[in-house]
């Protein structure tokens, strides 16, 4: 059995931040290249960043680049993604996905596992 599982979505206000989880359970993430993914309604999924998946370890999309951080914790067998500085176009669901193989900017085609995904909604 392999399953991913995100936490931490929720509604905040522009400017704040939330603590994004995901969570492996069936195999050990460090193995693999660690996306995440944002899909807002009406667009197409896009990735926002990655880690294990780049000669420098980690991977930012330019919209997100200084605002949001993405780290492992091996021993709970997370990933996390901590989002600063929200804004309201950062309102999205959010997935977390995995792949043994998958190679620099994180691309959906790329990625074979898939959590079921955490609402993100940054509004007044």
């Amino acid at each position: 059995q392999v399953q991913l599982v995100e936490s931490g979505g929720g509604l905040v206000k522009p400017g704040g931040s939330l603590r994004l989880s995901c969570v492996a359970s069936g195999f050990a993430l460090h193995y693999y290249a660690v996306g995440w993914f944002r899909q807002a309604p009406g667009k197409e999924r896009e990735g926002v960043s990655c880690i294990s998946c780049s000669d420098d370890s980690t991977y930012y999309a330019d919209s997100v680049k200084g605002r949001f951080h993405i780290s492992s914790d091996n021993a709970k067998n997370t990933v996390y993604l901590q989002m600063n500085s929200l804004k309201p176009e950062d309102t999205a669901v959010y997935y977390c996905a995995a792949d043994t193989a998958a190679w620099g900017r994180p691309e959906v085609y790329n990625y074979d596992f898939w959590g079921q995904g955490t609402q993100v909604t940054v509004s007044s």
